[in-house]
């Protein structure tokens, strides 16, 4: 018999089509109109903590070049662009009154977006914590999320008329693990205690931050955080593997949306961790903050987890796909094996597997029934270069957009409801400890010129944002 052709993947028509960046990785001039030194322009500059020493200083020049970007988004079709705000930039030492030049150069993006018919979504926190507040403790210290309630306010203030999407924060196991317990992440610290005392006042940061942002805005606007959540698997169904299953879901998952969804930390987090921390830092009514009612979630996904418990006698794998580090992200886990999932990867060593994002999706379909789900990231690095005609081809990246926005589907006709999709990266930028070597971006950018092409899997992304349904592999030129 012949083949019988694929069946079309079509997308509802109200399916939201969009694309994410975060500000320290795109803007540049970070000294101009008051802005001050965030924890990411201080660990990039520091000898050893970024790939070639390099930093985010121009980056895209976005700053800049804001309005150029605007009109390649909409010549690309994009119904929603995901942006942060450069806390900093707003709020130079982390308190006390807004500065008006950077808050201006979102407004002038807010309404540039508006104009071209593109819905803003703001994301108050990626990862760039003024580098004052840092020097006064960090997030490990409770002054912190006070301080980005406040910060939230003034930008809800500000943007609140125009801007109805907006998420608190993005990925906090980044912040907390991968910035205070191995160190690869700004502001390079290694002292596991300080870790979760960081993820219990990032938590307190997004309560307070919700109601901070409710009070200051029109009650149509919506608001969600976006997780990283991880797909934990076991390497075997052995109970010591299942039982390290168990161990890194909680640090990795129970641990935000615990106290964020359900008002409570896993008990098996408290006991796992009883060795690194007695957790005395959450005060009677901070659980109740915390968990603030949510108009959706946003959900991160690159790759799964593969766990196992550790031999006794050999120091346990890490290829948990985090960085290189001697200090584990992981306190209270270090006799649990990461072990290398099987498969084709990207650029970044992470094993491809689509089936990871719908048994997320479906996880948190089940865990939250009713509340709707963004994916808020999804995407690939690939060795990008333009061919001698300029062009620049990746397959690759449209295989893997075209992979995962199946399973997306699939879980929609699962009963998920997913509302929309911001494909990581609109184009390449800056990648935090690995500088400018991973690119991301369906936009090819040249540093030296900081001209941009559209890569063919943003041609190819355009075509399925256009007609809501998934176009050929093949690139759509």
């Amino acid at each position: 018999m012949p083949e019988q052709p694929e069946m079309p993947v079509t997308f509802p028509p109200s399916f939201l089509w969009g694309a994410a960046t975060s500000a320290y990785q795109i803007e540049g001039a970070v000294r101009e109109d008051g802005r001050t030194p965030s924890i990411w322009d201080t660990f990039s500059h520091t000898p050893g903590k970024t790939a070639e020493g390099e930093t985010g200083d121009i980056a895209n020049d976005h700053y800049h070049r804001y309005r150029d970007d605007v009109a390649m988004m909409a010549d690309l079709g994009l119904g929603g662009y995901r942006f942060s705000v450069s806390w900093s930039r707003v709020q130079p030492t982390g308190r006390g009154p807004a500065v008006q030049r950077g808050l201006d150069f979102y407004r002038r993006l807010v309404d540039e977006l508006l104009s071209r018919g593109i819905k803003p979504a703001i994301t108050l926190y990626h990862w760039d914590l003024p580098q004052e507040l840092e020097d006064a403790g960090g997030w490990p210290e409770r002054d912190t999320a006070l301080r980005f309630a406040e910060y939230a306010q003034i930008v809800g203030e500000a943007l609140g008329d125009r801007v109805e999407q907006w998420i608190t924060l993005n990925e906090p196991w980044c912040s907390a693990f991968l910035g205070y317990a191995s160190g690869v992440h700004a502001p390079g610290r290694t002292d596991p205690e300080a870790s979760l005392r960081a993820a219990h006042h990032l938590n307190l940061a997004h309560g307070l931050g919700t109601k901070a942002l409710r009070a200051a805005m029109p009650a149509r606007n919506n608001i969600a955080v976006s997780l990283n959540s991880s797909v934990v698997r076991p390497l075997t169904q052995d109970p010591a593997d299942l039982a390290a299953v168990q161990r890194i879901d909680d640090l990795a998952n129970g641990i935000f949306h615990g106290p964020m969804l359900h008002g409570a930390y896993p008990q098996t987090l408290l006991a796992a961790t009883a060795s690194v921390t007695d957790w005395s830092y959450v005060r009677d009514g901070d659980l109740a903050l915390i968990r603030q009612p949510l108009d959706a979630l946003g959900l991160n996904y690159y790759t799964p987890t593969l766990v196992a418990a550790a031999p006794a006698d050999a120091p346990a794998p890490r290829a948990d796909g985090h960085g290189s580090s001697s200090f584990s992200p992981w306190p209270g886990a270090d006799d649990v094996a990461f072990h290398q999932t099987p498969g084709e990867r990207t650029e970044m060593g992470w094993t491809i597997d689509p089936s990871g994002l719908h048994e997320l999706i479906m996880r948190y379909t089940r865990e939250v029934p009713g509340l709707p789900l963004y994916i808020t990231e999804n995407g690939a690095a690939y060795d990008d270069k333009p061919d001698p005609e300029g062009r620049v081809h990746d397959p690759e990246r449209i295989a893997y957009l075209h992979g995962h926005l199946r399973a997306v589907r699939r879980a929609i006709t699962d009963g998920a409801d997913v509302r929309g999709y911001y494909l990581w990266s609109l184009m390449d930028n800056f990648e935090w400890a690995y500088g400018y070597g991973k690119r991301f971006g369906a936009v090819y950018v040249d540093y030296a010129t900081q001209a941009r092409t559209p890569k063919s899997s943003a041609l190819w992304y355009r075509e399925a944002a256009r007609t809501g349904e998934l176009p050929p592999l093949s690139p759509v030129e």
